[in-house]
């Protein structure tokens, strides 16, 4: 059965934005109830799949949240990241990394060879490889964690969705790198919300203003280097392997906690403005805000800037109709309203903690799985990027349907990626 006969897909797109809010991407989130489930004692194998920055730290994280663990293969398109990676983590935990020669995979094909020494795999390259790699792991029948987002394209969500409908069924856990809903600050927040603190939410501003991104490029082009090399050595700027970096990944943390303060609903429609200030190579935009509307009138705006130079904020207002919350502006969220509140719990280490509670539900035989809201967040992400590129209204049928596809089906070191031109609101037409 290919993927246009698959009849979960089908079901998937038939879903109208209003009937999706009550639907397997508009849902509430819980963990599977598998009561047969029998808790796991054994050694948990973990494979990398991707070793920068972000997957050495995760790999840190996930070795030390459980004592029964230990890393055994690692996966990398270039060999010189894989290295550092592992000296890194060997020097902070000898005791736990088993990576022998034999098991550091370099190719396109190392995903597929990290998962088969492995237990629980860390998917943490560019966003381009996620749905594909996520899949991999579990029809293998490996847990996974997944960092942020999860595809860059409609078809590539819809390809997350299915895969973690089927981590369902088969008990398998998925976590997202969409980290804020395992800070214990903003879960203090959510119980507020929940509790009425605020009253209804009416409005919501939330804002990821950074400074410039090049700290993440990787210099000079080396002489050796082909164009798909260079790409991927530096995939924050270009489209098909980011998704766009000011929208979908850091607008991505935004408008999970979004969803999260408006209890899963989805918006129906999306407007968007943005485009790039500081010229740089490759096809994202640099700055963009974008207005969400939800089908009972509430709006959610989001800004997100990536640029030198300005004003930096990373915060959320969450407007009640009887008081307002802020996250993010100062040392603790506060409400100011009907309900005078200002948060005073235990600080914790969000990266962690979301790897401790992972490993532990892991053990207890009923294993998180946030595959289906990070199938959420990433399409609202990219609806409000369609918004943003194309100057149009851009409604959620539009995005869950949309054909553009970013990522070639196959890839090697020859392969010739065809790159758009950088949007033109008004001029980019939507696909």
């Amino acid at each position: 059965m290919n993927a246009t006969q698959n009849p979960t897909r089908r079901n998937f797109i038939k879903a109208s934005a209003t009937s999706a809010v009550a639907g397997a991407l508009a849902g509430p989130i819980a963990f599977p109830a598998v009561l047969s489930a029998a808790p796991n004692s054994n050694k948990l194998r973990i494979g990398l799949v991707g070793c920068g920055g972000r997957g050495t730290g995760a790999a840190s994280q996930a070795l030390t949240a459980d004592s029964n663990v230990e890393l055994t293969a690692m996966g990398e398109l270039f060999e010189a990241p894989m290295k550092k990676s592992l000296e890194v983590l060997r020097q902070k935990h000898a005791d736990k990394v088993k990576v022998t020669p034999e098991r550091c995979f370099i190719g396109f094909d190392a995903y597929e060879k990290v998962i088969a020494n492995s237990d629980v795999v860390l998917l943490t390259t560019a966003p381009a490889f996620r749905p594909l790699h996520l899949k991999a792991a579990i029809d293998a029948g490996r847990h996974a964690f997944v960092e942020i987002t999860l595809g860059v394209d409609a078809p590539g969500v819809r390809m997350a969705l299915e895969t973690s409908e089927l981590a369902t069924k088969k008990n398998l856990g998925i976590l997202s790198g969409f980290c804020w809903r395992y800070n214990e600050r903003h879960r203090a927040v959510r119980e507020q919300i929940r509790r009425g603190a605020i009253g209804p939410v009416r409005a919501i501003y939330a804002t990821y203003y950074r400074g410039s991104l090049t700290q993440k490029f990787h210099g000079d082009r080396e002489p050796w280097m082909n164009d798909l090399q260079w790409q991927i050595r530096n995939w924050h700027n270009y489209l098909w392997l980011s998704g766009d970096v000011t929208i979908l990944l850091s607008g991505g943390h935004s408008v999970d906690k979004m969803s999260w303060w408006l209890d899963e609903v989805m918006p129906v429609k999306a407007v968007g403005v943005g485009g790039r200030g500081y010229e740089a190579e490759g096809n994202i935009f640099d700055n963009c805000f974008v207005v969400y509307e939800y089908a009972s009138g509430v709006r959610g705006f989001l800004g997100c800037r990536s640029m030198p130079g300005c004003h930096n904020e990373n915060a959320d207002y969450i407007i009640g109709t009887r008081g307002i919350c802020t996250v993010g502006r100062s040392a603790a969220p506060f409400i100011k309203g009907e309900v005078e509140w200002r948060y005073s719990g235990p600080e914790n280490n969000m990266y962690q903690t979301e790897h401790d509670e992972f490993f532990a539900s892991i053990r207890a035989g009923k294993p998180i799985n946030d595959g289906p809201r990070m199938a959420r967040t990433t399409l609202m992400g990219i609806m409000g990027r369609m918004a943003a590129y194309t100057g149009q209204e851009i409604t959620w049928e539009m995005a869950l349907n949309s054909k553009e596809k970013l990522v070639p089906d196959r890839l090697d070191w020859n392969t010739k990626v065809e790159q758009p031109p950088l949007a033109t609101p008004g001029r980019t037409k939507f696909l």
